[in-house]
């Protein structure tokens, strides 16, 4: 995967393969925006999700997202 370019409150735009995936919540990892195992320790947990097909998904990255871990428009209020 390129490195992504993350914009504080965008969402993170990506295209994912199918798998499980771990969105990172800890902001520790060092392939943010995915989980690296950096939490453990923590009572933070990874929000983990399923893709289906190859897809261009839209990450939340402002954390006010009610279908976490996509953005659903929310950073726009």
């Amino acid at each position: 995967m390129d490195k992504l370019k993350i914009v504080h409150g965008e969402p993170i735009r990506v295209t994912l393969e199918p798998g499980q995936y771990g969105r990172c919540n800890c902001k520790r990892s060092s392939n943010y925006p995915f989980c690296d195992g950096s939490h453990r320790g923590s009572d933070i947990e990874p929000t983990r999700f399923v893709i289906k097909e190859r897809q261009e998904v839209a990450l939340c990255n402002c954390g006010r997202s009610n279908n976490q871990p996509f953005c659903d428009g929310s950073h726009r209020k």
